[in-house]
């Protein structure tokens, strides 16, 4: 459970992180990219462990209401679903298919741009 709330965290991390503030996302970066601890991260900004404790939360809380709002974390999982799906559906149906193969290689390499 703890790693998929990382994961999730790191993925709206992805998305939302230029409308963060610069502590916001060293903060957000040391703890869930980096794996740093609360008293490392306190040690490098010479804060409490509280203080940083506090604006990793407020900041992951941030991050979640902008995916409530603008949907892009779930809009981005659901289109990647349907890839693997029509995928799927090409390989099972028309695996000597090479041009619609290719396009919807396309179309995924276009998503992950």
């Amino acid at each position: 459970m703890e790693l998929e709330k990382s994961m999730r965290l790191n993925m709206l991390f992805d998305f939302y992180q230029p409308l963060l503030t610069t502590k916001q996302n060293d903060y957000l970066q040391l703890y869930y990219a980096d794996d740093y601890s609360l008293g490392e991260i306190a040690d490098e900004y010479q804060v409490s462990r509280q203080a940083v404790y506090d604006n990793i939360k407020r900041s992951t809380q941030l991050l979640e209401n902008y995916e409530k709002k603008l949907h892009l974390y779930d809009d981005y999982h659901n289109r990647e679903q349907a890839a693997d799906h029509l995928n799927a559906y090409i390989q099972k149906k028309y695996p000597d298919d090479q041009t619609l193969v290719r396009l919807a290689s396309k179309l995924l390499t276009l998503e992950e741009e």
